[in-house]
């Protein structure tokens, strides 16, 4: 039976808590169970008494965000929306404990209740609003934004399902549906005054208006209406609030009753149905037409909400519209926005008047557009019969930006239609196309990359004709990540040894982090570094063997590689190099090298076959080396399954060697190589995203690299890249394809593989046979490091002080100083 507060409480009987803030908060925690959750103590199930803890929280963040709202309508601000797809925020009980300081506060409060905080934490589902790395990225820098105390809103959309909870049955990946909001999230204000209608289809008609001008009137097909949800984003130990507004989509009329009276019962409730699809999942397989046409309706569906929520913001303020820039600095977060410049121009011409050119200069002040991607393959574009029938009037309008501006690159460029084809916003070769990236840049004032590396390939590579026309326009923000999930959240133990040692103002100013390298070579420190990873590697051990039942020797080199998979980020170049490992083990048992944990973990595309492969091999090299007596536990391999922020809490502190071997000139930054940096892991990397930064700032002596560069990529590409002459000149290669192909990973099937060794002998797109050699020296390297346990010590302590770089908050400070020219606001928070 749970204990509750004292009987002069009116809330029942028990023991009470020393703190008066813990007593205080006690009694809202089972206010709200009462209240909220129509609990009482002694029936409550933990579920019930976390949503009680997460909604006694909340009501903290609330007054908070009244202020910061109040704050900002009332004063001359500024204020940054960033636009995503995705925002993958992680667990928010924790973060929000920790940025409000209230964690001893809760867990004297919960533990007088019966509870246990760790276990209420614990409970809380991963939020399904976002996949990979850019979704991340986005979450941090609205943690940033809170914290460093510029007005801010982020706008995505509230997928009611996920991506895809992963589990690895029979060596292969299975997608589960992420029912994430199945029972209920606390952290939601759903705002149904707050709503939006989104047109689809139909035709548009054209007429002069009385005072001779022309206007263009859009006759849609149907309309969508966009609900906003709202999340907190509490700023670490300041006031500010700031918010995460998601739309979903609801029917306009969500009930037909004549179809119903007429007996028409499906028909009644089919536009509720198809309406509410555009938020029921994140990003579905958008490969059948189907689901490329879903994906561009949920994209145009969020922008459209938003940009019609900063008009109304913009109104209620009292601002005219065109002065709309000066509110509002807009940043896309890669294409999946972009149709926002084409949205933002609609609004303005045919709902607000505005002339063309002076619309044109609003949007273009409003916008930036953040490029994460050097494939030309993944710079989105729609075909213009689906873009056509689905968007009938932004179509019109990129027409009319796409004809004004190529008539600008032809006076820039007088005679290079070569150059006009290039840039143009309309793909003409092989099926006519909008291009989005295209849209973006012509669209904003600034465009940026997100490392230094990525930045000046974008110059030189997909966006190459842009820049020679506007190089003001570009520059580069590299990429950051908040060290209050990353270190002080997940790593509460180092954080700890970090304020003992150099003070707690690391917190929000990471630089301050330079000062570890006085105690580089204390031995004192150096016992209590080791011994606080010691207990990491241990804890993840134990989460290794409940996942997966694999025993896993803490004291080994923990070599972690935690990503999506992807052929370019080459998960099957390490699975090349431990087949490699292993031959050479079982050929000579007492070999010199470090004994080794590796481990796997990342989501592979439903529709990525080649990827899933990866997976499958990955886990049938497990298979084999993990019940190979003849090892004697020297190696061990585990794919940690359905790899999220939650899980990355474990993963990020307990990890000695952080895996970042993508192909030169393929990775735009990476985040995950910040978050091992900043936890101590020593990185072995190509010069590839942010690689190049993070060695720069840690020392080349701190830092295992490897590899062609991205140059010598071009190189070997342009001389006719032949990988059949990599395997026959290296035996260790052509004797781990030959394991693989004699079916030694797969229970003797021979042909499960046979794609994955066809790309990699026929093609190799990513050059991982032409790395092969290089990478196996520097693992060799990484073992000779390895046995010297006080230099290695030297060394992570080394990654860890010089992290300062690759905080969010200096990524932020840039876009505020650089791009979006937005100040901090100082809230006050004054009695509800």
């Amino acid at each position: 039976m749970s204990h509750v507060p004292a009987a002069d409480t009116a809330y029942g009987v028990g023991t009470a808590p020393s703190g008066a803030a813990a007593l205080a908060f006690q009694h809202e925690v089972v206010r709200n169970l009462i209240c909220r959750q129509a609990r009482y103590p002694d029936i409550a199930t933990s579920h019930d008494w976390y949503m009680a803890l997460a909604f006694s929280v909340r009501d903290r963040m609330l007054a908070r965000w009244a202020a910061s709202t109040k704050t900002y309508a009332e004063k001359d601000v500024k204020v940054a929306c960033y636009l995503s797809a995705e925002f993958l925020i992680g667990p928010q009980l924790g973060n929000n404990l920790l940025n409000l300081g209230m964690q001893s506060e809760a867990r004297e409060a919960v533990s007088a209740l019966g509870q246990n905080l760790d276990e209420l934490l614990a409970i809380e589902e991963e939020p399904g609003l976002g996949n990979g790395g850019l979704g991340r990225l986005a979450a941090c820098y609205m943690d940033s934004l809170s914290t460093l105390e510029i007005p801010a809103i982020g706008y995505g959309i509230r997928y009611e399902f996920g991506i895809f909870d992963q589990e690895i049955r029979d060596g292969r990946q299975i997608e589960i549906t992420d029912k994430w909001l199945q029972r209920g999230n606390p952290w939601e204000i759903v705002r149904p005054d707050l709503s939006y209608y989104v047109c689809f289809g139909g035709r548009t008609e054209s007429e002069t208006d009385a005072e001779g001008r022309l206007r263009v009137r859009w006759v849609p097909a149907r309309q969508v209406k966009g609900v906003a949800c709202d999340m907190p984003v509490q700023g670490y130990r300041v006031d500010t609030c700031n918010v995460l507004r998601l739309w979903k989509s609801e029917a306009v009329e969500s009930f037909d009753f004549q179809d119903f009276n007429s007996g028409e019962y499906y028909e009644a409730v089919q536009e509720k149905v198809v309406s509410e699809t555009l938020s029921k999942v994140l990003y579905p397989n958008d490969e059948p037409e189907a689901g490329k046409r879903l994906r561009l309706a949920q994209q145009y569906f969020f922008v459209s909400c938003s940009l019609q929520d900063m008009l109304r913001l913009a109104d209620a303020k009292g601002t005219p519209v065109q002065r709309f820039a000066e509110l509002f600095a807009a940043q896309l977060n890669d294409t999946h926005p972009s149709i926002a410049v084409a949205e933002l121009m609609r609004l303005l011409v045919d709902e607000h008047l505005v002339s063309w050119d002076a619309a044109w200069d609003i949007t273009q002040r409003t916008f930036a557009y953040t490029n994460h991607t050097l494939l030309p393959e993944a710079l989105e574009t729609w075909g213009l019969p689906l873009f056509e029938s689905l968007l009938p009037r932004p179509l019109e309008i990129i027409y009319e930006i796409n004809r004004r501006f190529l008539d600008e690159v032809r006076r820039a460029f007088p005679g290079d239609e070569a150059r006009v084809k290039r840039m143009s916003l309309i793909d003409e070769s092989g099926g006519r196309k909008v291009r989005m990236a295209h849209l973006a840049t012509v669209g904003s004032h600034a465009v940026n990359g997100v490392a230094a590396l990525h930045s000046d390939l974008l110059k030189q590579t997909v966006m190459r004709d842009f820049a020679e026309m506007s190089p003001q326009q570009f520059l580069s923000v590299t990429n950051g990540v908040t060290p209050r999930r990353f270190l002080m959240l997940s790593n509460p133990a180092l954080a700890c040894l970090l304020d003992k040692t150099i003070g707690a103002d690391w917190a929000t100013d990471l630089a301050r982090l330079d000062a570890l390298v006085a105690f580089a070579d204390d031995i004192a420190f150096h016992d209590a570094w080791r011994s606080i990873r010691a207990d990491n590697k241990t804890a993840l051990a134990a989460r290794i063997k409940s996942l997966t039942g694999i025993d896993v020797d803490p004291n080994a080199l923990f070599d972690i590689q935690v990503k999506r998979i992807h052929e370019y980020k080459r998960q099957h170049l390490n699975a090349l190099y431990i087949i490699s490992l292993y031959r050479r083990l079982s050929r000579t048992p007492d070999l010199d090298t470090a004994s080794r944990c590796f481990i796997f973990g990342g989501k592979a595309a439903p529709g990525y076959a080649m990827a899933k492969l990866i997976i499958r091999l990955i886990t049938g090299i497990a298979e084999v080396v993990n019940s190979d007596p003849a090892i004697k536990g020297r190696m061990k391999v585990v794919f940690y399954p359905d790899f999220n922020v939650k899980n990355g809490h474990a993963v990020y502190p307990a990890a000695d060697l952080s895996e970042q071997i993508s192909t030169a000139g393929k990775e735009a930054s990476g985040t995950g190589n910040m978050k091992f940096m900043m936890n101590g892991a020593l990185t072995i990397g190509t010069l590839d995203g942010a690689n190049v930064e993070i060695r720069d700032e840690a020392g080349a002596e701190n830092f295992f690299l490897f590899g062609l560069t991205a140059p010598q990529v071009d190189e070997v590409k342009l001389a006719g890249y032949r990988p059949a002459e990599y395997v026959r000149a290296n035996e260790d290669l052509r004797d781990a394809l030959d394991q693989i192909a004699q079916g030694r990973f797969s229970r003797g099937d021979k042909e499960t593989f046979r794609p994955l060794l066809d790309s990699l002998m026929q093609h190799d797109p990513f050059l991982v046979l032409a790395d092969f050699a290089d990478y196996v020296a520097c693992q060799e390297r990484v073992s000779e490091a390895w046995h010297d346990a006080r230099q290695w010590t030297r060394m992570s302590i080394m990654n860890t002080a010089r992290s300062g770089k690759f905080s969010s908050d200096r990524a932020i400070r840039e876009y505020c100083g650089r791009i979006w020219k937005t100040r901090p606001v100082r809230i006050e928070l004054g009695q509800p």
